[in-house]
């Protein structure tokens, strides 16, 4: 069964194949992936070109233009991010259980990101509840915050205050087919602020979409970002901005669009094309363990 899709901020309040944002309205639709068609000219060889003058047939060596390969997408991710959400574990344990009438939970530890200073370590728990119809499977998760010196642990769900998204109602994260995933994407230079890649969708729609979770470490608070005052059907969240580190990297479009732009999203939310040249940056070491990718079921 394929699976759809994810949506940006309002895909639970749309319901439907658009989505919401404080000013305008988007409709959500996953990005298509293609190799462009590369145009195939004819060109007159020397057997076929006139023999009466040999001086007058050119000698031509046609150009072949390479095939572009596909972009590699091992995770699956459904947005094929840069930091992906281990997308093709949901849909192994899916077909995996198909067969079962009970309900099934499995779990999913993403590396550690530790912090540019060593103080700090982030990591998601991912949760998957295998219902015995599919699309009303839900996958949440929860990101882990620990401090390395003092072994304090603090954790966030994609439904928590100030971390869920604002355009859909809390209670909705509990409905049947509701994909909210939290995964660490960077820490800035200094090490005093961490982004995360929050990822929402609905099993069974074409509804999908990233937006950005921001945890300042030194005042203790979170907020969300992603891009406002234009249409798009996704957006995909990308890093922090080389050129202004306050800022953070989208790329968002719609079905069908040859080119993405390129946005960035300031801390107040005010959303702007990315000046030429910019690009996203990542800091923070990410640190494999026995303790990463799949759980023992409980």
């Amino acid at each position: 069964m394929a699976i759809a899709p994810l949506f940006g901020p309002g895909i639970m309040a749309a319901q439907a194949s658009s989505i919401s944002s404080p000013s305008t309205s988007s409709e959500m639709v996953t990005p298509k992936s293609g190799i462009p068609e590369i145009e195939t000219l004819e060109i007159e060889t020397p057997e076929a070109a006139s023999t009466t003058s040999p001086s007058a047939v050119p000698t031509v060596t046609p150009a072949v233009a390479p095939t572009p390969e596909p972009t590699p997408n091992p995770s699956g991710d459904p947005l094929n991010s840069p930091h992906p959400i281990p997308w093709n574990w949901v849909v192994e344990q899916q077909a995996a259980s198909e067969a079962s009438p009970t309900l099934q939970m499995q779990y999913y530890r993403s590396p550690s990101l530790v912090s540019p200073d060593g103080d700090y370590a982030v990591y998601s728990r991912i949760q998957l509840e295998l219902l015995p119809e599919t699309p009303q499977d839900r996958v949440s998760s929860i990101l882990f915050m620990e401090n390395l010196e003092t072994g304090d642990l603090r954790f966030v769900t994609a439904s928590s205050p100030h971390v869920r998204n604002p355009w859909i109602p809390e209670e909705e994260y509990g409905q049947p087919g509701m994909i909210a995933i939290l995964m660490p994407v960077a820490w800035s230079e200094g090490g005093d602020r961490l982004l995360v890649r929050a990822f929402e969708s609905i099993f069974g729609t074409d509804l999908a979409s990233d937006y950005a979770v921001l945890w300042d470490r030194q005042q203790d608070q979170l907020q969300t970002l992603a891009p406002t005052n234009l249409v798009y059907s996704n957006a995909i969240l990308l890093g922090w901005s080389r050129e202004n580190t306050d800022q953070v990297l989208f790329r968002a479009g719609n079905l069908g669009d040859e080119q993405w732009p390129m946005l960035a999203v300031d801390p107040t939310g005010e959303t702007m094309l990315a000046t030429e040249g910019d690009e996203p940056v990542i800091f923070g070491q990410a640190t494999e363990s026995f303790w990463n990718g799949p759980q023992a079921i409980r």
